[in-house]
């Protein structure tokens, strides 16, 4: 099929990789370079990159809702658009424009988890479970109806960097699936109940409050790792915790119990992994080489 894609950041990657080996990328749309690191230089996205290794034409405009780019996006001819974590609005006119209409792939089990961060919230949230759908857009955000889903189950100590690797894999499968069966497919509406929406991560959200039970501090540190990072104060310095698991132990919030196993609220989390400000991410056994913990994180 004749493809527009229009995506943005890493998750995006393997899904365009997936369809170019199958379908023809009349061309790529993606967010402008942004300035970036240390010294503010304008870099392209993860997806602007891959698609100029594979030779397909990329179009990053601001907007999409000037008359240039409207008319340049319909004289493309695409038979389907595919959108993935893309970034900007599309108006009616560039969902209409391809002959199948665009179809949307979205990280969550909806309608739950519409929005901005559905990895983050659905570990944040202590889902025992998420997935991928495929879906037909309309001009609500994530409300169209649904033509394929696959659940998977979160592991316990997953973080969202291991589920977005794996959810990133799997839309890259069931898109691939989904256009191969487009004519069959029948579209589900989505229902009215069970709607929730992943707002975008704050960093406010981001600092942990020992008082709160192990279960919720576990969920906080996987479900931010590794962006931006569940933190602490370690002795006046703070420090990002990464990895973590639930754990036996009782103390005063923020006690340290042994290695680095912190009592919480009610029960404690164990710290796999943890940064410390201007290092590397450590595993827990390294970090304690060359770091004395005081007794009491904050």
């Amino acid at each position: 099929m004749r493809v527009v894609f229009m995506g943005t950041p890493d998750f995006s990657v393997p899904i365009l990789q997936h369809l170019a080996a199958r379908h023809e990328i009349a061309a790529v749309y993606t967010q402008p370079p942004r300035p970036a690191g240390r010294g503010k230089a304008d870099r392209k996205s993860a997806v602007h990159l891959c698609a100029e290794t594979l030779g397909i034409p990329v179009r990053y405009p601001s907007s999409l809702r000037s008359e240039e780019v409207l008319n340049d996006f319909a004289l493309l001819r695409s038979e389907v658009g595919i959108v993935v974590a893309y970034g900007l609005i599309l108006p009616a006119e560039i969902l209409a424009a391809p002959l199948l209409g665009c179809l949307n792939i979205h990280a969550s089990l909806l309608p739950r988890w519409r929005g901005a961060a559905p990895i983050h919230r659905a570990i944040m949230a202590g889902d025992a479970e998420t997935g991928v759908c495929i879906m037909q857009m309309e001009a609500g955000l994530d409300t169209g109806p649904v033509l394929l889903r696959e659940a998977t189950a979160i592991g316990a100590e997953e973080t969202t960097a291991d589920l977005h690797d794996r959810l990133s894999a799997m839309g890259a499968r069931l898109i691939v699936d989904a256009l191969d069966r487009l004519p069959d497919l029948v579209p589900e509406p989505q229902p009215d109940m069970g709607v929730t929406y992943a707002t975008k991560i704050d960093k406010a959200e981001a600092r942990i409050d020992w008082t709160r039970p192990a279960v919720e501090v576990d969920r906080q540190i996987r479900g931010l790792s590794p962006f931006p990072g569940a933190w602490c104060e370690a002795g006046g310095e703070r420090l990002k915790l990464l990895r973590s698991r639930l754990s036996v132990g009782q103390g005063l919030p923020g006690q340290v119990l042994d290695g680095l196993t912190i009592a919480c609220g009610t029960g404690a989390v164990e710290v796999l992994q943890a940064q410390r400000e201007g290092r590397k991410p450590a595993s827990a056994q390294d970090l304690l080489r060359g770091f004395a913990l005081p007794d009491r994180l904050t």
